[in-house]
């Protein structure tokens, strides 16, 4: 892929443009071949992230982005498999596939890129969201308890769990890097900026 002719569909101060810094980073550091690697997102903000890296990707179907890479995973355990998805793919649409990949503990890196809200579709309160929060979906402000995305992954015996914000990239590169070099399933809950719909 030709990064003069990618047009980036973000908002202006996404923090999407810095977690797909540091994922370019970390597979640059660690020098994962392209017929190495295989990246794959769902639907959503963070649906776009495995288009704009130059190695071999899928936008899957909504909510199914674990599937799919263990999928991958199992047909040629060789490969290195980036699983990437939001805060409402990840927690709420499909969340049990989330933690039965963590109790079985197949060899994924899976990144989620947290921005509290589901921000494609407007604004609507994800599992994430803080209470007494507006939203679209809840605009007489938000009654329901928040995920802690490391305690929901721990439940479920995740060995390798933990939260980085996106604007501390050294961080955020440093534990992608580490969570690719772990032997199992690494859960990474990237908590990031969305100008356009995140207010708190």
């Amino acid at each position: 892929m030709r990064s003069w002719l990618i047009k980036f569909q973000r908002c202006p101060g996404c923090g999407d443009y810095l977690i797909h810094l540091a994922i370019k980073q970390a597979i640059q550091e660690l020098n994962i071949p392209k017929h190495k690697l295989v990246i794959l997102s769902w639907i959503g903000c963070s649906g776009k992230m495995s288009q704009y890296i130059d190695w071999y990707w899928s936008e899957t179907l909504h909510g199914r982005g674990v599937p799919f890479a263990t999928w991958v995973k199992l047909a040629n355990p060789d490969l290195t498999v980036i699983s990437i998805s939001g805060d409402w793919d990840a927690y709420w649409i499909w969340v049990g596939h989330f933690l039965h990949a963590c109790r079985r503990n197949i060899n994924i890196t899976y990144i989620v890129l947290n921005n509290e809200n589901y921000g494609l579709t407007t604004g609507q309160a994800s599992p994430t969201t803080p209470l007494d929060i507006k939203t679209k979906s809840t605009p007489d402000w938000n009654h329901t308890n928040p995920f802690d995305p490391n305690k929901l992954a721990k439940s479920a015996w995740c060995q390798f769990t933990k939260n980085v914000q996106d604007k501390d990239i050294k961080t955020l590169k440093q534990t992608i890097i580490d969570w690719i070099n772990f032997p199992g399933f690494a859960h990474i809950d990237v908590n990031q900026a969305c100008p356009s719909r995140r207010k708190w």
